[in-house]
Formats: C-alpha cells, sequence, structure tokens
C-alpha cells in the first residue's frame, strides 16, 4: 500500500502538468481559424524575442476569445485590457531573463478575474511555445537511440537501425544543393553516409562511428556542436516558458532525437581532439620540445551542462627535466583516481573522462622506457 501511495505521489505533477497541456491545446483548437492565427502571429514576435533577449517585449491580446472549449461561449477584451508588456528598467539593471520575465506576466494575466483576458494569456502562452517547438525547428528524422552500459542518457544509434542503401536518395537522407548556375533545374541529393542517416538531423553528424571526421575540419565539427546547442536551448526555453509543454508529443521527439545525437557526437569531438593532443606531444617529444614542462588541457562533453568543458593537469612541472614517457603515464593514473571519485560530474561523464585518459595512457605506456 506504501509503495502504490508514493508512486501516485511521484506521477502527480506529471499528470498534472499533461492536463494543462491538453487544457490550452483545446482552448486553441477551439478558437476560430482567425483568432488562431493572430495568436501565431504574435506568438512568431514573442519567440524571436525570447531568442534575441532584449530586456522588455510587447504584446497583444485579441478583441474576443473563445473562453470555453465545448460550449465555444466567447468574450471580448476592452481595448485598454489588450495591449501588454513584459520587462522594462528593473530587469534591464538585474540582467533578468526574458524568459522569467514572461513566463511571471503571463502567469499574472492568467490568474486576473476577467476570464477572457486570462484565457488570452494562456492561449498565447501556448502558442509561443508551440510556435518555437513545431515552426522554428526542423523535423527531424525517426530514430532510436541505446544506453552504453554504466550510462542513463542513450545516445549509441540503436544497431537494428541499420539502413539499407537505396538507389532511390530521400531528401531527409541528404543535403539539398543548387547552385545560382543551376537555377530551376532542380536540386542537388547530396547523400549523407550510412552511420549519419541513423541520428534525429544528419547535417549535424561530424563523426563517424569509429570517431573518423567526417566534414572538413574540426571547426567545422564544432559549429555543428554549436548548432545543436542552440536547438536543444530553443527547446529549454519553451519549456522555461511553459513546464506543461513536456507533454507536448513533438517536444519529447525532438528533445529525444537532439539530446542523443548531441552527447554522441561531442564525444566524438572530444576523443578526436585528446587524439590530436596525443600527436602533438609526440611530435614535440622527438622534436625535443617538451624538456621545460608538459600540462594539458584535457578535452571533454559534459552531459549535464551539454557543452565541451577541458580537465587541466600537469604532467611535468616547469623546469628543466627531460621528457619521459613515463610522466604521461603517471600523471595520467594519479587524475583518473581524482576524476572516479568527482561527484561534480555524472557517472557517463566520469567514464567519458576515463575512456580519454585510457587513450593517453596507452598511447605513452609503450613507449614509456623510452
Amino acid at each position: 500500500m506504501p509503495e502504490k501511495t508514493v508512486s501516485s505521489a511521484i506521477s502527480m505533477p506529471t499528470e498534472y502538468l499533461r492536463q494543462e497541456y491538453e487544457k490550452q491545446h483545446h482552448l486553441f483548437e477551439a478558437q476560430p481559424l482567425l483568432l488562431q492565427r493572430y495568436f501565431e502571429a504574435q506568438a512568431r514576435t514573442l519567440a524571436e524575442s525570447l531568442l534575441q533577449k532584449p530586456s522588455q517585449v510587447k504584446f497583444s491580446l485579441p478583441d474576443r476569445v473563445v473562453v470555453d472549449a465545448k460550449s465555444k461561449r466567447t468574450e471580448n477584451i476592452a481595448g485598454e485590457e489588450r495591449e501588454q508588456m513584459a520587462g522594462g528598467l528593473v530587469e534591464r539593471l538585474t540582467r533578468t531573463d526574458l524568459t522569467i520575465v514572461l513566463h511571471t506576466r503571463f502567469k499574472e494575466l492568467e490568474q486576473l478575474p476577467k476570464k477572457s483576458v486570462a484565457v488570452a494569456a494562456g492561449i498565447l502562452r501556448y502558442s509561443t511555445c508551440r510556435h518555437m517547438v513545431t515552426n522554428m525547428l526542423p523535423v527531424g528524422r525517426s530514430v532510436k537511440y541505446v544506453a552504453l552500459e554504466g550510462e542513463t542518457t542513450p545516445s549509441e544509434p540503436e544497431s537494428s537501425s541499420t539502413e539499407v542503401e537505396s538507389a532511390i536518395t530521400a531528401s531527409t537522407d541528404a543535403i539539398a544543393e543548387e547552385s545560382s548556375s543551376e537555377m530551376g533545374r532542380g536540386e542537388l541529393q547530396v547523400p549523407f553516409v550510412p552511420y549519419a542517416r541513423k541520428f534525429f538531423l544528419p547535417q549535424w553528424v561530424a563523426f563517424d562511428g569509429e570517431g573518423k571526421l567526417l566534414v572538413g575540419s574540426v571547426a567545422e565539427a564544432e559549429a555543428d556542436i554549436s548548432s545543436m546547442q542552440h536547438f536543444l536551448q530553443i527547446l529549454h526555453t519553451a519549456v522555461g516558458l511553459a513546464a506543461y509543454f513536456i507533454a507536448d508529443g513533438e517536444y519529447q521527439r525532438k528533445r529525444h532525437g537532439m539530446l542523443g545525437q548531441l552527447v554522441n557526437q561531442g564525444r566524438a569531438l572530444a576523443v578526436y581532439q585528446t587524439k590530436e593532443i596525443i600527436q602533438t606531444i609526440q611530435r614535440r617529444a622527438s622534436a625535443g620540445d617538451l624538456n621545460r614542462g608538459l600540462s594539458i588541457s584535457l578535452p571533454y562533453f559534459d552531459d549535464q551542462a551539454l557543452h565541451m568543458k577541458e580537465y587541466p593537469f600537469e604532467v611535468i612541472p616547469a623546469g628543466r627535466i627531460m621528457f619521459v614517457p613515463a610522466f604521461v603515464v603517471r600523471a595520467v593514473c594519479e587524475e583518473a583516481v581524482k576524476v572516479a571519485q568527482d561527484t561534480r560530474l555524472s557517472p557517463s561523464t566520469r567514464n567519458h573522462i576515463l575512456t580519454e585518459f585510457t587513450l593517453l595512457e596507452e598511447a605513452f605506456l609503450s613507449s614509456k622506457g623510452g
């Protein structure tokens, strides 16, 4: 009996958010087409403002609104109640995030006794989140990821999802290109590699399953990572404006698809850069250019913060000390103990860093006597 009570308590917030989402969804759908377009136009303006983050934003409510989805009862909104504003001098001085400011303003309006204003504000908040999730972001592919051993975030494409190459290339499987000299001749389909097609947005896959670079440079790979982070930031902003939007199916699909891809590619970038560090150390060691000390800033992808970070550690203190590969092995072993016990990092991020330490150790272990 106690277990059932605890389970019910845990599911209550989720159920409440789902009910609130459905309520706002039905109210939006109950509006006449003209009013829906009005809300959508205001939503576009608000969504763009949330990304630009000014200190103040203005918006308008319609002159009437359907306040009951079942009866379709309509109420008018007075002219002086239609023009609204969020933010101002105080927010600019305190640098309060516009998402928080707008969220607060919507809550104030939704709690007003005037039902027409309250309902219209709720619909506009829903419409803004809907625009951000549905219209501002690419549709993406239907994907399924699995979590690697010891991890909680599914980030590895399911092996059974490997696609059989076809003579017919779908637009979702390729980059569409059309040069200025070929306008009107149709789009040139440039197929993605099979591994990239396992992900939500293949155009932002910079590394294959073996960690090989698929784009022209590391800078392009970093740009892809940045694009994925921006994608998730838009989703995060939408939920910051209306927490109930986590119940939206499109939100869940896009978040799952992009989160797994970002974690996968972020780690791949970190491993690639780690291998470049190893090559640089080996090259400089051969040239006798490491006899005055060595420190390493190891890149890694933090799957909680969702961005690249560095783990700095010292291999050889500054001074006239001849470089010996064994110094790297010893430093890595010492740092691995620290990382394994660092509770500030998630278990999966710790495993990710330890994997990179293993790459460093193996690279210099075979030549440690040199």
